[in-house]
């Protein structure tokens, strides 16, 4: 997990306001937790790095909500009833229509940025048969379980 630095966390103190809630401590060390992980991270997993620090589990879940109802983050639930929490990166379009693996041994979750899915009309189609994608999800064994 990579360190905050001071430019790193008033960027994310910013945010959090702009996105017109309040920048607690609490809220900074979820949101810096998620800015450090590299895929989509539970709730237990969360309040199990924050409540050593001194946070409880409930209200690391109440700021996950918060800031999943703001905009901030973004909340999934990727087929094993779970809600995992990542981060939206300003500049990028890190919402919930990027595609995600589920290791179907370990239960190892990854986001795939560089995956595209095309749900553009058919050639000779008039329209998608997909209205509005929610969720792209992939499930496999990962190159630890292969």
């Amino acid at each position: 997990m990579k360190k905050p630095t001071p430019t790193n966390r008033e960027e994310l103190r910013t945010r959090i306001r702009a996105a017109g809630l309040r920048s607690t401590s609490a809220r900074m060390a979820v949101l810096e937790r998620l800015e450090a992980a590299t895929n989509p991270l539970s709730h237990a997993e969360l309040a199990e790095e924050l409540v050593p620090h001194g946070l409880d589990r409930a209200t690391v879940y109440r700021n996950l909500i918060d800031m999943a109802e703001v905009g901030l983050i973004s909340r999934s639930e990727l087929g094993d009833h779970v809600w995992r929490f990542e981060i939206r990166r300003e500049g990028h379009k890190h919402q919930s229509e990027h595609p995600h693996f589920v290791c179907v041994t370990c239960g190892e979750v990854s986001c795939l940025p560089n995956v595209n899915v095309d749900i553009s009309p058919s050639p000779g189609s008039k329209k998608s048969v997909i209205g509005e994608l929610t969720e792209i999800l992939f499930k496999g064994r990962c190159g630890r379980c292969v």
